[in-house]
């Protein structure tokens, strides 16, 4: 079993573990909690009442925090001619086409998401065991394929997350920065919430929202009362 530092032992005081609160103190406390030298990224943990091996229930789907993550995310457009230079005015950090799939068929990863036009898809798809196997193959399920490449890069540049179900039938997914005031994490929150609702599967039987709890990447979590959210 790991052992925790003196700090994180000090900060488990502040939650209790047994207990639910309600979002706005749950954030509160994660944020006293955070004891890194960095800037600690705030997290939410979703446990959907879904099964994961069905087809018919999975949950996935993208929505942009109206505070973003705290994070820039550098972006890779893959387009040609007149949506190349639209990609680029949008501020895409790389644009480009058979000259960049063959730079990342050598390695080179410098981007944390992918953009495509549709009409680049079947050269990209040469990149799917590359791409798909660190989760960054264009989809168009996620907004990422598509002709409408200023949109794609300014939402994603907003803070636009994707949020995907995992085998435990959970979401894990970033809200901000302990560095957040308390209320642009409150409203990122439930800006996902609302979305993981939206997304339910018709198909999904009984309690949805099963469970929410809140941390920051080094620090204890927080459970919520997930029934506030219902």
């Amino acid at each position: 079993m790991a052992k925790h530092g003196k700090k994180y032992l000090e900060a488990v005081k502040l939650i209790d573990v047994e207990a639910t609160y309600e979002a706005a103190e749950a954030i509160e406390l994660v944020k006293k909690a955070a004891t890194a030298k960095f800037d600690e990224t705030v997290e939410v943990a979703v446990r959907l009442g879904v099964d994961p091996k069905k087809q018919d229930q999975a949950v996935r789907g993208v929505v942009v925090l109206p505070h973003g993550t705290g994070k820039t995310k550098r972006v890779l457009v893959f387009a040609k001619g007149e949506k190349a230079k639209e990609a680029e005015a949008a501020g895409a950090d790389y644009v480009g086409d058979a000259d960049v799939i063959a730079k990342i068929q050598q390695g080179w990863f410098e981007f944390d998401v992918c953009v495509a036009t549709p009409d680049m898809m079947a050269e990209v798809g040469k990149l799917g065991r590359i791409l798909g196997g660190k989760g960054l193959m264009p989809n168009p399920k996620a907004g990422t394929v598509t002709f409408d490449v200023t949109k794609a890069v300014q939402e994603i540049k907003a803070g636009k997350i994707e949020y995907r179900l995992d085998r435990a039938g959970q979401i894990h997914a970033p809200i901000g920065k302990v560095s957040f005031d308390s209320e642009k994490l409150n409203e990122n929150l439930k800006t996902l919430i609302d979305a993981l609702n939206r997304a339910k599967p018709a198909a999904a039987k009984g309690v949805y929202l099963k469970g929410i709890s809140v941390s920051s990447t080094m620090g204890p979590g927080a459970r919520l009362n997930a029934a506030s959210f219902r």
